[in-house]
């Protein structure tokens, strides 16, 4: 069930990241509609392990956008 739903909200995130130059942490949750960290996260690793996001650390926080 777990990996039906990291998959899901590593659609949502994808999503919500296309047509942008990327987003914070902070604003790519809330684009994505995302209440809990570590929902945000299991979807970051999902898009990060597949290799369809690059992920960097801006001003001491997460930017993250699609490749």
């Amino acid at each position: 069930m777990l990996e039906v739903k990291a998959g899901e909200i590593a659609g949502a995130i994808w999503t919500a990241l296309n047509g942008t130059e990327g987003l914070s942490q902070k604003a790519l949750k809330k684009a994505a509609k995302l209440k809990a960290d570590k929902d945000l996260f299991l979807g970051l690793g999902w898009l990060l392990r597949e290799g369809k996001i690059d992920a960097e650390e801006v001003e001491g926080e997460l930017f993250l956008k699609l490749k």
